[in-house]
């Protein structure tokens, strides 16, 4: 699943080509993805200019002036730009056509993703209105990480993968944020003190942005809007490495499970 750094790669791919364009038309597919699409986008959105393209969590936010078009790239959806006479594959399910003869087309073979419309201040939509700071932001901070996790005895992996807590922390990031704060997954978050609370924010902060640099990870359908993978795969500490040795001391990496999902850890480097 796209997580908060290829959402982020993606949203600076698709903003240098849309915002401050003209949109000239909509083609809706499949209108039966996660949420059915509305079927009024069309009407509603023809002669709009795009004023923004933000991104709140994984979510892409695109504000086209009357109301705010939301996307979300769902389990294995990607967005592209490509010329507007581009003939559609089978999973391609809605373009969006701008004056500049290109196209930006959401392309999702399991059909989680989502094409939602929102008039007024998009942050009250219901998929947006409880979602807790950004982690790239200063509101995310030790305080408030040593603060929100007092007396709780959930893992502080996930804790950190909650989006009421923080949002766009991953299951890949958190991994890789967690071993380089040596901290193990499985830790509760009530005994995590404020000194490593801050290594663990900076950690996280450092991972998110390294991988946007790299174009996030690629392991499964996600490509950018330019159609090119993400690298960051290819420097992870113990993300997928069980059974290997640590990069840093050596020891065997190891997995288990938490909350239906692989942890990754260093038994030796992660107290």
């Amino acid at each position: 699943m796209p997580e908060l750094p290829e959402v982020e790669t993606t949203r600076r791919g698709l903003e240098q080509h849309l915002v401050g364009a003209t949109i000239s038309d909509i083609l809706i597919r499949n209108h039966q993805l996660r949420w059915p699409i509305p079927e009024k986008l069309p009407k509603l959105l023809r002669g709009c200019t795009i004023a923004s393209l933000q991104r709140r969590a994984k979510y892409l936010l695109m504000d086209c002036g009357n109301g705010t078009l939301i996307l979300h790239l769902g389990m294995s959806g990607s967005l592209r730009i490509l010329p507007a006479n581009t003939p559609p594959e089978k999973h391609d399910h809605f373009d969006l056509m701008i004056d500049s003869g290109k196209l930006m087309r959401l392309r999702d073979p399991r059909r989680f993703g989502a094409v939602l419309w929102h008039q007024g201040d998009v942050n009250t939509h219901p998929l947006l209105a409880k979602q807790g700071p950004e982690p790239l932001k200063q509101e995310f901070n030790a305080p408030y990480l040593y603060r929100t996790t007092r007396k709780r005895s959930v893992s502080i992996k996930q804790c950190i993968m909650d989006n009421h807590i923080v949002v766009g922390v991953g299951n890949i990031y958190a991994n890789e944020a967690l071993f380089r704060a040596g901290i193990k997954p499985q830790l509760a978050a009530g005994k995590i003190s404020l000194p490593r609370c801050e290594k663990l924010v900076w950690e996280i902060r450092a991972t998110l942005t390294e991988a946007i640099k790299q174009g996030g990870s690629t392991l499964r359908d996600f490509v950018n809007s330019d159609g090119n993978p993400g690298y960051f795969q290819q420097t992870y500490w113990v993300y997928g490495r069980a059974g290997e040795r640590c990069r840093e001391c050596g020891t065997i990496v190891k997995q288990i499970k938490q909350g239906q999902r692989s942890s990754f850890y260093c038994n030796a480097c992660q107290k």
